[in-house]
């Protein structure tokens, strides 16, 4: 079992400085690509500035639907980690949780009544 923790925990390493040096890779050619576009005249400061907005927003975008779909993933992979019962053993599971419904109904039930004629019997005394 340490043997897979590790691997999982090498693997999780290794994407995530591969992400690193992909996002390093962006940032690095994004710079390039504003620059050459300021050179054609045929592109405003102000379009330059939109579109840079309207990138961010996108961006800001598939961040969120990166996140849920990050969170469905995870929910799966724990799912898929699960022991279900058998079907006798989640009978058998049923049984006793309803067992143990019966008897603790009937033991706060008596302690009720119990509780109620003491009360009555207190009362009637002072009465």
């Amino acid at each position: 079992m340490a043997k897979r923790e590790r691997n999982k925990r090498a693997a999780r390493k290794a994407r995530q400085e591969e992400r690193i040096r992909k996002e390093a890779a962006q940032a690095a050619a994004a710079p390039a690509k504003s620059e050459s576009r300021s050179l054609f005249k045929g592109k405003s400061d102000a379009t330059s500035k939109s579109s840079t907005k309207a990138n961010a927003i996108a961006k800001a975008d598939r961040k969120g639907l990166q996140k849920v779909t990050g969170y469905f993933a995870d929910v799966r992979s724990e799912l898929r980690k699960v022991t279900w019962p058998t079907a006798g053993e989640l009978r058998s599971y049923s049984f006793a949780v309803i067992a143990t419904l019966i008897v603790f109904g009937i033991v706060i039930w008596l302690a009720d009544t119990g509780i109620v004629a003491g009360l009555v019997q207190y009362t009637s005394l002072r009465g």
